[in-house]
Protein backbone atom coordinates (compact mmCIF):
# COMPACT_ATOMS: atom_id res chain seq x y z
CA UNK A 1 0.00 0.00 0.00
CA UNK A 2 1.24 3.47 -0.83
CA UNK A 3 0.11 6.03 1.75
CA UNK A 4 0.49 9.74 1.05
CA UNK A 5 0.65 12.52 3.59
CA UNK A 6 1.57 16.17 3.91
CA UNK A 7 1.41 19.26 6.03
CA UNK A 8 -1.64 21.50 5.52
CA UNK A 9 -0.08 23.66 2.79
CA UNK A 10 1.82 20.80 1.12
CA UNK A 11 5.32 22.16 1.64
CA UNK A 12 6.34 18.98 3.52
CA UNK A 13 4.95 15.84 1.91
CA UNK A 14 5.70 12.15 2.15
CA UNK A 15 4.83 8.79 0.68
CA UNK A 16 4.97 5.69 2.86
CA UNK A 17 5.19 2.28 1.24
CA UNK A 18 3.66 -0.31 3.57
CA UNK A 19 3.82 -3.94 2.47
CA UNK A 20 1.87 -6.06 2.84
CA UNK A 21 -1.21 -3.84 2.95
CA UNK A 22 -1.99 -3.18 6.61
CA UNK A 23 -5.25 -4.32 8.13
CA UNK A 24 -4.66 -1.83 10.92
CA UNK A 25 -2.18 1.02 11.19
CA UNK A 26 -0.66 1.56 14.66
CA UNK A 27 -1.29 5.10 15.91
CA UNK A 28 0.84 5.82 18.98
CA UNK A 29 0.08 8.92 21.04
CA UNK A 30 3.34 10.06 22.59
CA UNK A 31 3.28 11.47 26.11
CA UNK A 32 6.28 13.81 25.75
CA UNK A 33 5.48 17.47 26.38
CA UNK A 34 5.95 18.48 22.72
CA UNK A 35 3.63 15.76 21.38
CA UNK A 36 1.03 16.42 24.07
CA UNK A 37 0.94 20.12 23.12
CA UNK A 38 0.77 19.32 19.38
CA UNK A 39 -1.46 16.24 19.47
CA UNK A 40 1.40 14.07 18.17
CA UNK A 41 0.22 10.62 17.13
CA UNK A 42 2.80 8.68 15.13
CA UNK A 43 2.99 5.60 12.97
CA UNK A 44 5.78 3.57 11.45
CA UNK A 45 6.39 0.29 9.70
CA UNK A 46 9.96 -0.95 10.21
CA UNK A 47 9.91 -2.80 6.87
CA UNK A 48 8.34 0.10 5.00
CA UNK A 49 9.96 2.94 3.13
CA UNK A 50 9.35 6.66 3.43
CA UNK A 51 10.06 9.38 0.89
CA UNK A 52 10.03 12.85 2.43
CA UNK A 53 9.96 15.91 0.19
CA UNK A 54 10.33 19.52 1.31
CA UNK A 55 9.35 21.87 -1.49
CA UNK A 56 10.71 25.09 0.05
CA UNK A 57 13.44 24.43 2.63
CA UNK A 58 13.25 28.08 3.74
CA UNK A 59 9.83 27.21 5.21
CA UNK A 60 11.16 24.25 7.22
CA UNK A 61 12.02 24.39 10.90
CA UNK A 62 13.76 21.48 12.62
CA UNK A 63 12.95 21.32 16.31
CA UNK A 64 14.85 19.22 18.84
CA UNK A 65 14.69 19.07 22.62
CA UNK A 66 15.67 16.78 25.49
CA UNK A 67 18.26 14.31 24.19
CA UNK A 68 18.32 16.12 20.82
CA UNK A 69 18.18 12.73 19.05
CA UNK A 70 14.98 13.41 17.11
CA UNK A 71 14.10 16.26 14.75
CA UNK A 72 10.50 17.36 14.39
CA UNK A 73 10.08 18.72 10.85
CA UNK A 74 7.76 21.71 11.16
CA UNK A 75 6.33 23.68 8.27
CA UNK A 76 6.68 27.35 9.21
CA UNK A 77 3.96 28.35 6.73
CA UNK A 78 1.13 26.19 8.16
CA UNK A 79 2.59 24.95 11.48
CA UNK A 80 2.04 21.22 10.89
CA UNK A 81 4.56 18.56 12.00
CA UNK A 82 4.10 15.67 9.52
CA UNK A 83 7.34 13.77 10.17
CA UNK A 84 9.96 13.15 12.85
CA UNK A 85 13.44 11.89 11.94
CA UNK A 86 16.34 10.48 13.94
CA UNK A 87 19.86 9.95 12.63
CA UNK A 88 21.45 6.95 14.35
CA UNK A 89 24.97 5.83 13.44
CA UNK A 90 24.72 7.81 10.21
CA UNK A 91 21.40 6.20 9.19
CA UNK A 92 18.13 8.17 8.94
CA UNK A 93 14.98 6.74 10.61
CA UNK A 94 11.52 8.32 10.72
CA UNK A 95 7.92 8.19 11.92
CA UNK A 96 4.94 9.86 10.27
CA UNK A 97 2.05 11.73 11.85
CA UNK A 98 -1.27 9.96 11.45
CA UNK A 99 -2.87 13.43 11.33
CA UNK A 100 -0.98 14.07 8.08
CA UNK A 101 -2.08 10.84 6.34
CA UNK A 102 -4.41 11.22 3.39
CA UNK A 103 -7.07 8.80 2.20
CA UNK A 104 -6.89 6.50 5.22
CA UNK A 105 -10.12 5.27 6.77
CA UNK A 106 -9.96 6.30 10.46
CA UNK A 107 -11.22 2.84 11.42
CA UNK A 108 -7.86 1.46 10.18
CA UNK A 109 -6.01 3.34 12.92
CA UNK A 110 -5.26 1.23 15.99
CA UNK A 111 -4.87 3.85 18.71
CA UNK A 112 -2.58 3.37 21.68
CA UNK A 113 -0.29 5.45 23.84
CA UNK A 114 3.37 5.29 24.72
CA UNK A 115 5.37 6.75 27.58
CA UNK A 116 9.13 7.12 27.22
CA UNK A 117 9.77 9.04 30.45
CA UNK A 118 12.92 7.76 32.10
CA UNK A 119 14.11 5.92 29.00
CA UNK A 120 17.89 6.06 28.65
CA UNK A 121 19.28 7.47 25.39
CA UNK A 122 20.87 4.20 24.23
CA UNK A 123 17.61 2.33 24.88
CA UNK A 124 15.68 5.01 23.00
CA UNK A 125 17.94 4.84 19.95
CA UNK A 126 17.81 1.02 19.91
CA UNK A 127 13.99 1.16 20.07
CA UNK A 128 13.92 3.57 17.13
CA UNK A 129 16.21 1.30 15.12
CA UNK A 130 13.79 -1.60 15.72
CA UNK A 131 10.50 0.21 15.31
CA UNK A 132 10.89 3.31 13.13
CA UNK A 133 10.95 3.34 9.34
CA UNK A 134 14.51 2.48 8.31
CA UNK A 135 14.34 3.17 4.57
CA UNK A 136 14.06 6.95 4.42
CA UNK A 137 14.73 9.17 1.43
CA UNK A 138 14.80 12.93 1.97
CA UNK A 139 14.76 15.52 -0.81
CA UNK A 140 14.44 19.29 -0.93
CA UNK A 141 13.55 21.75 -3.67
CA UNK A 142 10.84 22.44 -6.16
CA UNK A 143 10.00 19.84 -8.77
Amino acid sequence: MLIHGKCHCGNISFSLTWEPDPIQIPARACSCSFCVKHGGIWTSHPDGSLKIRVEDPALLSRYTFGTKTAEFLICTRCGVVPVVTSRIDGHLYAVASVHALEGIDPSQLQHGSVDFDGEQEDTRLARRQRGWIAKVEYTEGRT
